[in-house]
């Protein structure tokens, strides 16, 4: 006859890194406020969203879509859960962000500096880094 007199079981948690931690959200918080700000503009037609659109042939109602996706995808790459859902949003932004500098590359609208260019491809370099710190909680 056995008897068991206690066993003990302990579950190990496995964490993130505080370092890693810190940097996913400091990059992806950067990454949605740019794009928040950029998708409010282009919704609100402000500034030289309207030349921006336009000097590269495409309508402006595009400003409506581009911006209502920005913050549908700010929205999804920021809140709790959803993991598939943000798997989508960070393919959406990488496809939006190099879209928008492959547009103006060939329009030949570089702006100042290569500007029009340079800025949507850190915006997809920010993606990325946000993408690959992601917690697990926040993987598929």
């Amino acid at each position: 006859m056995s008897t068991i007199i206690g066993t003990k079981t302990t579950a190990k948690v496995e964490t993130q890194p505080r370092g890693k931690m810190i940097a996913y959200w400091l990059v992806t918080l950067l990454l949605a406020a740019s794009i928040t700000l950029s998708g409010i503009g282009q919704l609100i037609r402000y500034g030289g969203n309207v030349e921006l659109v336009t000097n590269i042939g495409f309508p402006l109602y595009v400003t409506n879509i581009l911006g209502s996706w920005k913050l549908l995808g700010v929205i999804a790459i920021v809140v709790p859960g959803f993991p598939r859902l943000k798997e989508w949003a960070h393919a959406g932004i990488f496809f939006l962000m190099t879209g928008a500098a492959l547009s103006h590359l060939f329009a030949n609208d570089y702006g100042d500096y290569g500007f029009h260019i340079i800025l949507p491809l850190s915006y997809a370099a920010l993606n990325i880094v946000s993408w690959a710190l992601r917690p697990k909680s926040r993987k598929l």
